[in-house]
């Protein structure tokens, strides 16, 4: 039968200003995914290497996202997923975005194309749903688009992609701690002072401009978060300091990835992102906390095939 071998790549979201609707992704660490077209309608979560997730269709964001999607078209055959775990569930880049975000492209892809990527978006969210309990899309736009992603409607859902500019890169910390998006979510506020929205948006504004131009300077004086960071920031262990060496390292800006605990900085080139990488290492090291370390270029395409049998 025919199947497909794919690469779905890690996501970082919110982007300081831009909570619940910027996204970006990543190259260099991701999952990999092998769907399968079996006879026996259906979708069966086969095999997980190196994490401990679980095999229940209906319990898994793949199968879960897999499901989604068949549920909107007819269809005489079924689908086997293979998921092998490169990212860490809990890290802030994506996890459950990947998996989700893999499984529909890839079946999709199998089926011959029938679904627009914004049709595969909302599919994934089913995902995303189950996995921190809300259909958020952040993650899993850019985890299909590449680049940038800009949530500009959930209802209708609506998204923009925008393209990096060429020497952006962005180095990610990730902690090894626990922290649940419950926990992320549950030290936010419900309401906001206006004078923080207005400075919120100045800086949302900012960045999509600099980002559109190509404007360094825009984009790290708009990198800042004046509703969610400060609230979130308190949860991650040595966050103030990795941010403060970051940016005195030469990074345009740096901030919380998604809920945390990862930590991302975007840098202007790769050198100077390797060397923001490893003052944030210098912080951890000083600590009993392992980290993994990623530097990464944008990623302007998004989930990618490795193999194919058709």
């Amino acid at each position: 039968m025919r199947e497909i071998k794919i690469f779905s790549p890690a996501t970082v979201a919110n982007i300081s200003c831009g909570f619940d609707i910027l996204g970006l992704c990543l190259d260099t660490v991701g999952d990999e995914m092998v769907v399968r077209e079996v006879a026996e309608k259906g979708v069966k979560i086969t095999h997980i290497i190196g994490q401990n997730l679980p095999f229940e269709t209906k319990n898994n964001v793949a199968g879960v996202a897999a499901l989604a999607l068949l549920d909107n078209i007819e269809t005489t055959v079924g689908f086997e997923i293979e998921i092998y775990k490169n990212i860490k569930p809990g890290s802030g880049i994506g996890s459950s975005a990947a998996s989700a975000a893999g499984a529909v492209f890839a079946i999709n892809e199998l089926l011959g194309n029938p679904f627009s990527a914004e049709e595969l978006i909302l599919f994934a969210m089913q995902g995303e749903k189950l996995a921190s309990g809300s259909a958020h899309a952040d993650n899993v736009s850019p985890a299909l688009l590449g680049g940038f992603t800009l949530v500009r409607s959930y209802e209708p859902l609506e998204v923009l992609k925008i393209d990096a500019p060429k020497e952006l890169y962005v180095t990610i910390i990730h902690p090894q701690i626990e922290l649940k998006t419950s926990a992320s979510r549950a030290v936010l506020k419900n309401q906001v002072s206006l004078n923080k929205m207005v400075k919120q948006m100045g800086n949302f504004g900012g960045l999509i401009s600099g980002l559109y131009t190509s404007n360094y300077d825009l984009i790290s004086r708009s990198l800042h978060d004046e509703i969610i960071e400060p609230n979130r920031s308190v949860l991650i262990p040595e966050f103030n300091q990795v941010k403060k060496s970051a940016l005195n390292a030469g990074a345009l800006g740096a901030g919380i990835s998604g809920s945390g605990p990862s930590i991302f900085a975007l840098c202007r080139g790769k050198d100077i992102a390797t060397k923001v990488g490893g003052v944030m290492s210098e912080i951890y090291d000083k600590t009993h906390i392992e980290y993994d370390i990623h530097v990464s270029k944008i990623n302007q395409q998004g989930i990618r095939v490795l193999e194919e049998n058709k």
